[in-house]
């Protein structure tokens, strides 16, 4: 079987993230898309559980697209399916990072852990908002199914992740915009199998046997700052990792119960459509 380099890998995730901290400025026009380049780091552990961290420097796309049905924005890529004054049915997309066997580690001699994509539905409430819409409070509500992507497709487990999110501007008008979000992480037992089982084949006196079953899968903080310049573009975010409770936390494979990720990208901003759009219904 071939392998996707990690690298690529990479600059998939940091483009979802790069994507997943912009903030608009309500209330105004905008290009209809937007396209730039620039480098990005990125810091974070194998798999969630793992007490081995990966940093990498690697380009970082940027692109900003702002259409009626699709968008990429502070929320990713998203597929506008339902938008109402209070409540939006969007996309929702993540992927999570091969993990090689062959590298050592808790998972030496098991199967490599190929790379996975999810994707599903996200309903988001807006709980609160302020007269100018810049500063929001929303509940999100997204289920993802998950599907390996390398050696064929397979299917690898359902994922919901609900969260509190919050976004504003900050320092006055000066154009950086603060976010943060939390939530709880719920799986079934494909997904956390997929991860964290141990079959019997496998076993070692210091990796036992172990399997385990759906539910809780922890929780997760995040916070994120960004600024629009007007040809540059940065961003940087941090995110705090818990399994404590989790159903899987005694995993031979769980060798840490809580983690830190975090990013820094900037990008140059060298392209963008003559065309306008509102953005005030834009998160």
């Amino acid at each position: 079987m071939m392998k996707i380099s990690s690298s690529k890998w990479g600059v998939i995730l940091v483009a979802l993230l790069a994507g997943g901290v912009i903030f608009p400025v309500f209330g105004e026009e905008k290009p209809e898309w937007e396209a730039g380049l620039g480098v990005g780091a990125l810091s974070f552990p194998e798999y969630r559980g793992s007490d081995r961290q990966r940093t990498w420097l690697l380009p970082t796309p940027y692109f900003v697209y702002r259409g009626e049905f699709l968008r990429t924005d502070r929320g990713g890529l998203r597929g506008m399916l339902f938008d109402s004054d209070r409540m939006e049915l969007n996309l929702s997309l993540s992927v999570s990072m091969p993990v090689y066997s062959s590298d050592g580690g808790p998972r030496r001699g098991m199967p490599d852990l190929r790379p996975t994509l999810e994707f599903g539905p996200a309903l988001t409430f807006d709980l609160w908002r302020n007269k100018m819409r810049s500063e929001r409070l929303d509940l999100r509500l997204p289920v993802r199914v998950a599907y390996s992507v390398t050696g064929g497709v397979r299917y690898a487990g359902l994922v919901f992740a609900p969260s509190i999110t919050y976004s504003t501007p900050i320092f006055g008008h000066s154009g950086w915009n603060f976010g943060a979000s939390t939530g709880p992480i719920f799986a079934n037992a494909t997904q956390h199998k997929y991860f964290y089982e141990v079959e019997p084949r496998y076993a070692t006196p210091n990796r036992p046997a172990y399997s385990t079953s759906g539910g809780y899968s922890g929780s997760q903080f995040s916070a994120s700052l960004t600024k629009r310049f007007d040809k540059f573009w940065f961003g940087g975010f941090v995110r705090y990792d818990t399994l404590h409770g989790a159903v899987f936390d005694d995993s031979p494979l769980v060798k840490r119960k809580n983690a830190w990720t975090g990013g820094l990208g900037v990008a140059w901003v060298f392209g963008k459509s003559n065309r306008m759009v509102d953005v005030s219904r834009e998160d």
